[in-house]
């Protein structure tokens, strides 16, 4: 659908040396109040154009249209929330000797490295790239070669919008190439990573040879703890949307059902009906799902999915018969009764595929949820308020929904994972 520059260290060390001329120059000299205006009309322009960008992204990625023009949306609304945010951030004055003044500042850290990756381009550009440009940085913006086109288009909407040339650098390439000569470019202050564990210890070991602090959202096994009192016609939508959103090409996709024993059954005959409604096609067609982003993935989740021959197959939902041939379709799997410590149930699949895992108290349900490497979102379905408070606090997750689950959602909230999920947060203040 396009084609596009294959940047390296050349193209890297020059929009490095941009980004440092635009903090000494026209960008540096803005007030913050005046970031925050071109913030704003970035996020005016990029709702006028959600339509164009959700094409781009469906045809990039291969998620539903509906599903794209939602992540423009929220690329809209984090400029928007960022740019009025540009001039409320604020120091502190601290009591101190006689005769002293302590006060703190906050200042920017100078120029940023963002290395997004393929599966939520616009969002992450939104709480990363916006983040930053509302606090004064200047960026520096690698994408992923699988999605660089939203990435692309949004530079062009950044200076249409009033952003001084060299705040904001996109530079396309591949992840060893461009990816791997921002990580360790001397002129770089902050680095902010989004992906896999793996490429996010070799960014975090690249950064520390500089001394550079990085922001790291990685991997996810999140579960949803469903008690004997959960109201199931709320839950249902959540349980199942949040496993195959993006045909499950979502770190903080709840790929671990929780439910007490005395519930399985009738739970996963519930899960199994909506999944077997399911259907995966063309993006562009608006299915439920998509196909994944490459055939390296599929091969990826389809080896996840040939280790469940000792699983009980609850339900699967289906490829059209319509779907181009050799697209990197998978139909989404539903799986019963599965141990806590099968590899479907331990390992990020990255597909459309949930485990339902039985437990037969609160104090199981604490141990098989925190039993992963994995940090990052979980949710209790109870009405229980006592154990919603409780099992809060004891969740080992960045986020916990009580009642809910957001994927992460909110553009006001936090976000960020512990373990291997990664440290530091985004998002929010």
């Amino acid at each position: 659908i396009a084609r596009i520059a294959r940047c390296g260290a050349d193209e890297i060390d020059a929009a490095v040396t941009a980004a440092g001329q635009a903090l000494g120059g026209d960008w540096g000299a803005l007030s913050a109040t005046e970031r925050g205006r071109i913030l704003t009309r970035m996020g005016r322009l990029v709702l006028e154009r959600a339509g164009d960008l959700a094409v781009l992204e469906a045809l990039d990625v291969g998620k539903p249209l509906k599903q794209a023009r939602a992540d423009a949306v929220a690329l809209a609304r984090y400029l928007e929330f960022y740019g009025g945010a540009a001039d409320k951030v604020m120091g502190e004055t601290i009591p101190y000797l006689n005769g002293y003044t302590a006060y703190t500042l906050r200042e920017p850290h100078g120029v940023t490295g963002h290395i997004v990756p393929w599966n939520y381009p616009m969002q992450i550009i939104g709480r990363s790239v916006g983040a930053a440009l509302a606090m004064g940085n200047a960026a520096v913006l690698k994408p992923a070669e699988e999605a660089s086109l939203t990435a692309l288009a949004f530079a062009h909407i950044a200076l249409e919008a009033g952003l001084p040339p060299g705040a904001l650098n996109v530079v396309p390439g591949l992840g060893e190439e461009a990816g791997a000569a921002l990580a360790a470019h001397r002129g770089v202050h902050h680095l902010s990573f989004t992906g896999s564990v793996g490429v996010g210890v070799q960014i975090q070991a690249a950064a520390a040879r500089n001394v550079v602090p990085v922001t790291l959202e990685l991997g996810g096994k999140s579960p949803q703890l469903v008690f004997d009192d959960a109201d199931l016609d709320r839950a249902l939508p959540f349980l199942v949307n949040a496993g195959i959103q993006n045909a499950g090409q979502t770190c903080s996709a709840a790929s671990r059902i929780l439910v007490t024993r005395a519930r399985h059954d009738e739970l996963v005959e519930r899960m199994a009906a909506r999944y077997r409604a399911l259907q995966a096609g063309p993006a562009l067609e608006d299915h439920d799902l998509g196909p994944l982003i490459s055939a390296r993935q599929k091969s990826v989740v389809d080896g996840y999915l040939a280790l469940a021959g000792d699983l009980a197959l609850a339900a699967t939902g289906r490829v059209r018969n319509d779907a181009p041939a050799g697209g990197h379709y998978v139909a989404p799997h539903l799986f019963a009764d599965v141990r806590p410590g099968h590899r479907l149930a331990q390992e990020e699949i990255f597909g459309p595929a949930q485990v339902v895992i039985p437990f037969e108290d609160e104090e199981e349900a604490v141990a098989i949820a925190n039993g992963t490497d994995f940090g990052l979102v979980a949710a209790v379905w109870s009405e229980s308020g006592a154990r919603q408070m409780r099992l809060a606090r004891r969740l080992r997750a960045g986020q916990v929904f009580l009642n809910n689950y957001g994927a992460g959602g909110g553009v006001e909230l936090p976000f960020g994972g512990t373990g291997r999920s990664g440290h530091g947060r985004e998002k929010g203040f």
